[in-house]
């Protein structure tokens, strides 16, 4: 028993004291970006359990407790109601809680989208060469000339259009989803078609060839692993990107119905409120919008560093 559980401790202590960890470990701005980022993600992911009240329970609401506001601001505040209410007497800290966590949801899945595509856009395009590679890369040239957020504005429109009116509301989430990864997918593809070119001429890929594998063998066993290393820190900038896609989007109109109120829809709804004096409706899901985001670009420029052996 000793003798089985004795390589454990030196695993752990080999990878505490690893390059990856240790450039963690000592950078202050990427420890507490780290800090910041789980305690939003907890409260998002957790906050059936740990938000004050159910924003999606209309029993529960009351127009009497429309617009209080925050604990710190004014004579008619409620402990209640710590951030306040909105204009249908919803507690703004659990519809911010609920909110970060719809957003951090149509961001993960648009990105897990736009990964999936790119990479597989981009390893066929970089092994393959040719015509296949000039015809997939223009594609990605043209989609690159446009906002991002203006393809997903169209791909969005055009979904609406196709679909009936009564579905709207029902996929909504997945129409989101792909409009974003669909708008998202390029920088994968040209990234990972880059080090594509660069790994198919080494020796152990004209190995494997010499052995039989075939192509998609080897794109997936052998030239994936050494490309994903540029394609993570991208997907981590992108992740922030993407939720503010989100937010746009739902900021316009055009994103997640009320119904499911994101960071986005709540911003939307206190925009109309800010110059009547209930500030807080749309300040403190902006602040959170803001912070989330800016934590994962951090964290997203210190992982982009550590993975650089150039820096280290």
């Amino acid at each position: 028993m000793s003798e089985a559980a004795s390589p454990r401790p030196g695993a752990l202590a080999r990878a505490w004291d690893s390059d990856f960890l240790y450039s963690f470990r000592h950078s202050p701005v990427a420890l507490i970006a780290a800090l910041v980022l789980l305690a939003v993600v907890a409260g998002a992911v957790f906050s059936h359990w740990l938000a004050p009240h159910d924003p999606f329970d209309l029993a529960s609401l009351s127009l009497l407790d429309s617009f209080k506001p925050p604990v710190f601001w004014g004579a008619d505040a409620d402990w209640a109601y710590p951030l306040g209410t909105d204009d249908q007497g919803r507690d703004l800290l659990s519809g911010i809680m609920y909110g970060t966590r719809i957003s951090l949801l149509v961001g993960v899945l648009a990105i897990g989208f736009a990964l999936t595509v790119g990479i597989t856009v981009g390893l066929v395009a970089g092994y393959m060469g040719g015509a296949v590679d000039s015809l997939l890369m223009r594609m990605a040239d043209v989609q690159l000339t446009f906002p991002a957020i203006l393809i997903a504005l169209l791909v969005d429109g055009v979904v609406r259009a196709v679909l009936p009116r009564a579905f709207h509301d029902k996929v909504e989430l997945y129409v989101l989803v792909f409009a974003i990864g669909i708008a998202r997918w390029p920088q994968f593809a040209r990234t990972v078609r880059g080090s594509t070119l660069v790994e198919r001429g080494r020796e152990y890929v004209m190995a494997a060839r010499v052995i039989g594998l075939t192509s998609s063998k080897i794109m997936v066993s052998h030239i994936l692993p050494n490309v994903l290393g540029p394609v993570l820190v991208i997907a981590t900038l992108n992740l922030g990107l993407a939720i503010l896609d989100e937010a746009t989007l739902s900021f316009l109109g055009v994103g997640l119905p009320p119904t499911q109120p994101s960071l986005g829809t709540l911003i939307r709804i206190g925009n109309d409120f800010l110059f009547s004096g209930e500030w807080w409706v749309t300040i403190f899901p902006g602040i959170t919008l803001a912070v989330l985001v800016l934590s994962i670009n951090l964290l997203g420029d210190w992982l982009r560093d550590a993975l650089n052996p150039r820096l280290r």
